[in-house]
């Protein structure tokens, strides 16, 4: 994980949209991931990626008209935050953040009675738990609008993200080593994008989406395998959504049927199939890696190459990129590296 972090005038520490542990991350495919597009797209005003992630992507181009999409929550909230269009006050986060930090709460709460000694011993759910709280009854009272409530829950979420005791997932947390983490909210260097008017945040299936927008290119990075991404991250959906659910099991993963991806399924194909059919685009620009059949079981590629081109080619003509790197996975692979491919579709 790349950690970069500077301190606002005040001294308040700020950080940047790639400071997140996040499986399939492209942050470092973005030189590759712009070359194909500034050298083979012309014109480009919009983009779309439909399936945002950390939004990183989307961050590569600020002058441009943006849309991001997502099915977790917990990513949607940071979306609007890093590029919503919504005036905010800079005063007010500072503020907050510093009052945030200075916490300690000594009571427990839904994130203490649920959590305490997991991903984040005691001290730290008491102190999740109450910033969390205090955020959602400050936007329900109307003294934050939507992006500073962004802003705020987005900052939180970056920081755990940086203590959790996990692998960068939240499918186990490791046993037997010291909780001693201390969460810290840094403020988000919004200054690194341009709050275009026009950008749009999304938090829908991204096939129902695409019949109802429209960019000069979408960017598509699906789910690959059958790890399901709200398995990975439920606890930073569960404090997003902040709905306080039942928590079951070792992993303490809350009801998650509505948030699963069929492109993690048998069903992936006819979902692909569906989603390029209803792109409106001049250009659709699809990442998926090589994993087919030699990573481990769960990591095998629901869409074979085969299926993957003929969906494509029924749009326009197809050119592919690779480039190979290392991915950040849940450790299971066996393969030494990974090929990244972009198949870049000029559509008829």
């Amino acid at each position: 994980m790349l950690v970069q972090s500077i301190l606002l005038d005040n001294g308040a520490a700020k950080t940047s949209i790639q400071c997140r542990r996040y499986l399939g991350n492209k942050y470092r495919l973005l030189p590759f991931i712009d070359s194909v597009i500034s050298q083979q797209c012309e014109d480009v005003k919009s983009l779309a990626d439909i399936f945002a992630g950390t939004g990183v992507v989307a961050s590569l181009y600020p002058e441009k008209r943006i849309i991001t999409n997502d099915i977790l929550f917990c990513n949607y909230l940071c979306h609007v935050a890093w590029f919503g269009e919504e005036n905010f006050s800079m005063g007010k986060i500072l503020t907050l953040t510093e009052e945030f930090n200075r916490l300690e709460p000594d009571t427990d709460n839904y994130m203490s009675e649920n959590f305490r000694n997991t991903y984040f011993n005691l001290s730290t759910c008491r102190k999740i738990g109450a910033i969390r709280e205090n955020i959602e009854q400050q936007y329900q009272s109307k003294r934050l609008n939507f992006r500073e409530y962004a802003l705020l829950i987005a900052s939180l979420l970056y920081g755990m993200d940086k203590i959790a005791n996990t692998c960068g997932h939240y499918d186990a947390f490791r046993r037997g080593v010291e909780l001693s983490g201390e969460l810290e909210m840094k403020v988000l260097d919004v200054s690194e994008q341009r709050s275009n008017r026009g950008n749009r945040c999304y938090n829908e299936d991204a096939n129902i989406l695409v019949r109802n927008i429209q960019a000069d290119l979408v960017y598509i990075d699906p789910p690959y395998n059958s790890r399901q991404y709200s398995d990975a991250y439920h606890v930073l959906e569960n404090v997003a959504r902040w709905e306080k659910p039942e928590v079951f099991g070792v992993a303490r993963k809350m009801d998650r049927g509505f948030l699963k991806s069929r492109y993690c399924t048998r069903a992936a194909t006819a979902a692909f199939r569906d989603l390029i059919e209803h792109i409106r685009a001049r250009y659709i620009l699809v990442s998926y890696n090589n994993m087919a059949e030699s990573g481990h079981g769960r990591s095998n590629a629901k869409i074979s190459d085969t299926e993957l081109l003929s969906i494509l080619l029924e749009r326009g003509e197809v050119q592919v990129f690779s480039t190979d790197y290392k991915a950040f996975t849940t450790g299971k692979s066996n393969r030494p590296e990974n090929e990244e491919r972009l198949f870049l579709v000029s559509v008829r």
